[in-house]
This record gives structure tokens, sequence and C-alpha cells, in this order.
């Protein structure tokens, strides 16, 4: 199938050619430029560019860049964007003309949707199982301790399902967290949540921009098989400062933006840290002086998230970006227990001491230039190095001391210690490129070249004791899996073309190399999508697109932990590949988008543990020794309701889906050989997102989500080992062969602003499961002696679900200037 895609992409870049040479002799001009914001100049990204008297149009790049090819005469030349007052001019075409709109925000409704539909992307555009999350939206979701956040919203779309409770993990189309390429402004992050999952990593004061591709991807992005989100940030204020600080339950943040030289440069800074810690330290301190006076402890836990952009502009055809962000989860625990006892001639001292340092994160750091080589043709070049690291360090040691009349005669000490270190360490650089060659095509082609160094583990244990009157021992031993170093290249090219009024079609080539352990992979992806438009307001789309990924993420826990690790392809581990198709039908009433979408993905080399194995097997062998490979396959269908302008807002999603694997390869058998369902799999999803504007000064939002519940694998039938005191074990006749109970959720927020002459406060108020439903997080096993009525009791083992958020009301203080 793929061969013969690629061989009829390779026929239509020939009758393309011919296409291009041969069009109408008619002379064609291009209207170029940027659209920003009016008053502090940041780039706006999607806007609509268009001719009214032949609705030929076009959208802005990710750097607000825009080229529009005319044929020469009267143009009705117009610009929008949601949320702001339309550009409009009227002139004759005679030449390659630049012009740089600037766009004014609206607060009239009736303005705000009349731009809502200047060129409508949801219905004629080419792009299906695509989705932009406005950040004006984002922040007025109900959340979780009142922490807006990036990829919990993205969970209440359709196709999109969370993990465990709370969890800030991504599950889209069947595929595994491993398999979401997270693009912050274009770099990928590799761990994307603070807090065992429960926060993103994202800080939502400064992003700019939020899209999500479910599936038919354009041919730009590569590296992943289920999904691609891309995050854009804020570029910052040309003409003034202004920004906000926010006070929450667990964490406070602060963003500020503004020009460092005005018209020219300016910078964007965000910073956010919970404060936890703060308050576990003086009670495990307290909590450990009730034992006595000689014990000490102190100890916490806090994340924090560092954004900053700088943002050049040398003229109107050169810019210059600079993006830093730092991310850190840090653990840490200090505990000592000292006891002494006297007596008339005897004498005892002992001391036992406990340290643990556990940090983990993410360093990413971008410089881009943007060069307008011509009219036609916008360049982006970029060159990016990207950072996760793993560390863990704890140490034990105990000492006592014994000794009678002044005279030591005995004593003992010991210690251990544990390091466990992993990390990935990117450096890359690419060139992308936006090329007009015709009114009717648009044609993006680059090139990305990326060193990796992986760091899959490092374990190192020491082990000492000292004994008087004994032999000494000492223990040393380092698992060290070596690094993995290895060279991946990437070229694409992709065109959308309005063939008819009738016809839209995207179609593109993403070829891509990963060298490694002295072997070469090699992937041809095709992808391909149509639009047929059936009235001005009703679509129907198919698409098909070819993945290929060539890194893993080993995990054997419901939630994400740091000892979740990286592993890339090696000379034994092969890429993992898929198939996707997907259909659709698009259609608008008002201020109302509606779709449908139907799909089918097949996923070949897909890694899962060996049955007993995780990360915590602690022994000689490699990773590699521990997993095995299989195939999986998932389909469903989506329903997608959704407004975006008005006082009222939000979107309804329902899906039905189903998703397997099979491991059945010979010496890779889980389960028997047999399908099973994926961890994951759950056959409703059901989210209702709403929210109402009752004036300047009120707003409220309410969410309200529904889904079948998780698969789990538990022993049912149990077996006495022999002997006496021989554990107990349990037999699984299959994985995942439990099913929780269903989740279901309300959460409600209320936001009360008053603004003031040189600011704005806002009070909110948010409740998390407003009607207490009892969630599962987990489920165990328990055993509890019943008494019959004859007075004799017998042991039953019953499971027993533990919520962990049942009900939590916050509140939360935001300062605008």
């Amino acid at each position: 199938m793929r061969s013969v895609l690629c061989t009829l992409l390779l026929a239509f870049a020939v009758f393309l050619q011919g296409h291009l040479v041969a069009q109408n002799a008619k002379k064609t001009h291009t209207i170029s430029g940027y659209v920003t914001d009016a008053k502090s100049q940041e780039t706006l990204l999607g806007a609509s560019i268009y001719n009214a008297e032949t609705m030929a149009g076009s959208v802005t790049n990710n750097f607000g860049f825009y080229s529009l090819k005319l044929a020469e005469g009267k143009v009705a030349f117009r610009a929008s964007f949601v949320g702001y007052k339309p550009y409009e001019a009227e002139f004759e075409l005679v030449k390659d003309t630049v012009i740089n709109v600037k766009l004014v925000q609206s607060n009239e409704l009736a303005e705000v949707t009349v731009t809502a539909r200047a060129v409508d992307n949801h219905v004629k555009g080419s792009q299906m199982s695509a989705i932009e999350l406005p950040v004006t939206q984002l922040k007025k979701i109900p959340a979780l301790f009142g922490e807006s956040d990036v990829i919990k919203a993205l969970q209440l779309l359709p196709g999109v399902q969370s993990g465990t409770e709370g969890s800030a993990g991504m599950y889209v189309r069947g595929g595994g967290p491993d398999e979401n390429l997270i693009l912050l402004d274009g770099v990928p992050l590799y761990k994307v949540d603070h807090a065992a999952g429960f926060f993103s990593a994202f800080n939502s004061d400064a992003v700019k921009n939020v899209t999500l591709y479910k599936g038919n991807f354009p041919a730009r992005f590569g590296g992943r098989l289920s999904s691609v989100v891309d995050v854009r940030m804020k570029d910052g204020d040309m003409y003034d400062y202004h920004g906000n600080f926010s006070i929450g339950l667990i964490a406070s943040k602060v963003n500020v933006e503004g020009p460092i030289v005005k018209g020219k440069t300016s910078f964007n800074f965000s910073f956010r840290r919970t404060y936890y810690d703060l308050f576990t330290a003086p009670i495990m301190n307290y909590i450990a002086k009730r034992e006595g006076d000689n014990a000490r402890a102190f100890g916490g836990y806090y994340f924090y998230d560092f954004n900053l952009k700088v943002n050049h502009k040398f003229s109107d055809k050169d810019r210059l970006f600079l993006s830093v962000y730092s991310g850190d989860d840090k653990v840490y625990a200090k505990m000592r227990y000292k006891e002494n006892t006297y007596h008339e001639e005897y004498q005892s001292y002992g001391e036992e001491n406990l340290n643990i340092n556990w940090a983990w994160g993410n360093r990413i750091a971008a410089l881009r230039w943007n060069h307008v080589i011509n009219p036609n043709l916008f360049m982006n070049v970029t060159g990016a190095y990207t950072q996760y690291r793993h560390k863990l360090n704890a140490g034990f040691s105990s000492e006592t001391k014994n000794s009678i009349s002044g005279e030591n005669y005995n004593g003992y000490k010991e210690s251990m210690e544990i390091g466990l270190h992993s990390g990935i360490y990117d450096v890359s650089a690419k060139a992308d490129f936006d090329y007009k060659p015709h009114e009717n095509h648009d044609v993006k082609f680059g090139a990305n070249i990326t060193y990796h160094a992986y760091n899959p583990t490092a374990t190192g244990i020491h082990m000492s004791s000292v004994d008087a009157g004994a032999s000494d021992f000492v223990f040393d031993t380092v698992m060290d899996n070596s690094k993995i170093r290895a060279l991946e290249n990437d070229l694409y090219i992709e065109d959308n073309w309005d063939i008819n009024n009738f016809f839209k079609l995207n179609t593109g080539l993403h070829y891509s190399t990963f060298s490694v352990d002295k072997k070469t992979y090699h992937s041809l992806q095709p992808r391909l999508s149509l639009r047929a438009l059936v009235t001005e307001d009703l679509s129907l789309k198919a698409g098909y697109a070819y993945m290929s990924q060539y890194i893993h993420l080993l995990s054997s826990n419901a939630i994400s932990l740091p000892t979740d690790l990286w592993v890339p392809v090696t000379g034994r581990i092969v890429p993992m590949n898929s198939h996707q198709v997907a259909v659709g039908a698009f259609y608008n009433w008002k201020d109302f988008e509606f779709s449908v979408e139907g799909y089918f993905k097949k996923m070949n080399n897909v890694m899962e543990y060996k049955d007993g194995a995780s990360f915590f097997t602690l022994d000689q062998t490699g990773w590699q020794d521990k997993v095995v490979m299989g195939d999986g396959w998932s389909y469903g269908i989506e329903l997608f309701a959704q407004k975006t302008v008005g006082k009222f807002t939000g979107w309804v999603g329902y899906t039905w889906s189903h998703s397997d694997r099979l491991f059945d390869r010979p010496g890779q058998e889980l389960n028997f050989g047999k399908v099973f369902p994926a961890k994951y799999d759950r056959r409703h999803d059901i989210n209702v997102v709403l929210m109402y504007e009752f004036n300047k000064r009120i707003d409220v939002g309410a969410t309200w989500v529904y889904s079948t519940g998780n698969c789990a694998t538990m022993a049912f039938q149990h077996y006495h080992g022999l002997g006496s005191y021989a554990p107990t074990i349990g037999y699984i006749e299959n994985r995942n062969n439990y099913r929780f109970s269903s989740y279901q959720r309300l959460d409600l927020v209320a936001n009360f602003h008053k603004q003031k002459k040189h600011c704005e406060r806002i009070f909110s108020i948010n409740i998390y499961n407003t009607l207490m439903h009892n969630n599962p997080f987990v489920v165990i096993p328990r055993e509890y002696n019943v008494q019959y009525p004859d007075g004799t009791y017998q042991s039953e083992k019953v499971l027993s679900q533990i919520c962990i958020f049942p009900f939590i009301p916050t509140v939360s203080w935001q300062y605008k200037f």
C-alpha cells in the first residue's frame, strides 16, 4: 500500500510541474507581509488573508507571515482573526506588494462573530483530525487545584484519553504516552508533566497558541505515531510593559513582557513554582521531634517552570528569536536520629541517617532566524538543544558505639548508597521553507538533522559495614547500560492544492533515516488528505498517514514517574511504525461547528516489559533483554460540536473506540500469545465543556466527564505454595482482565474580575469533582475475616477501590498590570 501511494505522489509531482508551467498566462503578483496585534505587535498565527472578489485566500504561518498570489487587477483585500476587527483595503494590484497588517482587538460580539467565518478551515480546509485550542478558553476551563493546564484541556477533546485520575498523560486514538510529539516553539520535549503526571510542564500564561493533530499528519511532522501537540509561546510586547501575578493553593506564578528596545526587541518571561515543600518541611520536623529531642527531619517536594523568549526585529525581512525553557521536579529528605544511654559504668551511643535527593526535568534552548527571501518564499532556520535528565541519590548510614568505664569494647557501622541516573541529550539544526508558486498552491519543504545521546540507565550501589572484632565488608557495583549515540535526518515536502471549488488536496512525503549501532534505518512516509466541498457549509474529508518512531518509553507504572525510561531503537530494537486512515464530515451552522470522524490505526513493533521485568529489576542484563515487541491496532468514531465565539462558548465531544495488543512473536509472547485490550482501552468517552460570560466582571465554566473504566490485570485465583510459610501464588488468566468502574466528574469554576485604572484583579473559585464521585485511582485486593452464623471465621478477598481526589475546592487570586 505504501509503495503504491509513493508512486501516486511522485506521479502527482510530475503532473504538478506541468500544471504550473502551463498555468494561465495572465500576469500574477504577490501580496505578502506579517499580521500582528496593533498594540503589542505580537504576531497572530492562523490569521485569514483573502481577496473578497474571488475568495482566494491564505493563512499566516507559525511566525505570522503570509503570502498571497493573485491575478493582476482589482483586489478587495481582507485580513481577519477571531477577536479582532477585520482589516479592509481595496486597490489595483499591479506589482508585488507588502502589506503588514495590524489588527485591533474588538470587544464587540457582532464584530467578533463576523471575523470568525472569514476563511473557514474547518469546512473548507484540507486538514482533518486537528483542533486548535484557544488560550482564552483554556484559562476558563475548571482545573485541578486551580492550575490551568494545556494537556488536561486537550484530554477533554474527542479521541484523547487521560490515564489515571488527575494525570496529565495523553493516549490518542489508542496510542501510548510515548507516541505523542510535544513541541515547544518547534523543539521536542520528552517529559511534559510534573508531580507524577498531575500537572503539565506548560505555564499557560506564557502560551500563545496550541494545536493538536490526532491523525492525517502534515508531512512536516514526523517521529511519533499518534499525535502532535504544537505549542507556541508569546513573543513579547514591543511597546508596553505588562504582565500578571497569581497565587494559588499549591503554586504561584508570574508573567512579564515588554520592550527591550521599543519597536525592535521584546521579551516574555514567566516563572511558576509550587510551595508544598515550605509546609511539609516544618511539619516533618515537628513530627520527628515528637519522637524525642534527638530526632531531626526535613524534606519536601516542589517543581518549577521557567520560560524566556526574546524577539528582535532587524527589518521587515529578518527576525531573530531566542527561546529558553527549564523545568525541574525535586524530592528531598534528610532524617537523623540519635540515641545516647548513660549508666554508672555503661554508655551507649547510636545514630541513624537517611538522605534522599531525587531530581528530574527538561532544558531546551532554541535560536531561530526568519528571513523573507522574496514575496513567495519564507525561510526559518533553527538551532536547538534539548536535555532530559533524571538523578536519584539515596543513602543510609547507621552507627553504634558501646563502652564500659570509658573504654570502647564493641561497635558497629554500616552504610548503603544508591545512585540511579538516566538522560537524553539532543542537538539539532533545521531549515523550513514556505513557498507560494501559484495562487492555488501552498508548498512547504525542509530538512532537519539531530544528534542524539541516550543514557538509558546507570545504577551504582555501595555497601559497607565495619564490626569491631570482626572482618570488614565492602560491596561496590555499577550496572551501566552504555550511552547510545544516534544521528537522525529528516526531509519533507508537502503541497496544499486548491484543485477547484469542489476539491482540495494536501499531499506530501516525509523521509527519515536513523543511524545507530552501525546500522541505518530508512523510512519513506507518504501523507495524503482530500476535501470535497458539498456545500458552502458542508464538506467530506479523507486522509492517510504513515508514521515511523525511533524512540520508546519503558514504563511499568499506572502514573508517570521519572523512572520511566526513554530508550532508542538499536541494532536489536527496530522502529515502531503505523498506518492510519480516517474519513469525516464537517459542517457549520451559524456560530457552531460540527464534525464526525472515523479512523483505523495499525501499529507495528510496539514495546512492553517482559512479564516480571521492570526498571527496578537490578541485574547485569541491559534493558534490551527485558522487553518484548508486538503489534497493536485501534479504531473508533469521534463526534464533536463546538462554539468558539460569543458570550456562551464551549464544546461537546464523544468517542467510541477499541484498542488491542498482540505479542505472539516467538520468544516474545505476552498473554500466552493471545490478543488483549490495551491498558487504556475505553469504549466510551464523553466530555462537555461550557463557558459563559455574564458581563465584564463575572464569567463561569463547567466541565463534565464520563468514561468507561480503565483496564487492569488482576489475579482472581490463588494457590498456596508448598510448605507452612510458602507465599500465596496468584494465577492470572489474561492481561487487563479486569475493568474499573466507570469514571465521571463535574468541575465548576467562577471568575470575578475587578478592573482598576492601571490593573485588573481576578478572584477565582474552582471545585474539582463537585459531585464527590468515588473515581478509582487504583484497585487493590484486601482480605477480611468474615464471621458465619455458626461462629466460625473465614478469610475472604475483596477488591477495594481507592480514590485520591474526592472533592477539592480551591481559590486563586490574580493581578494583571
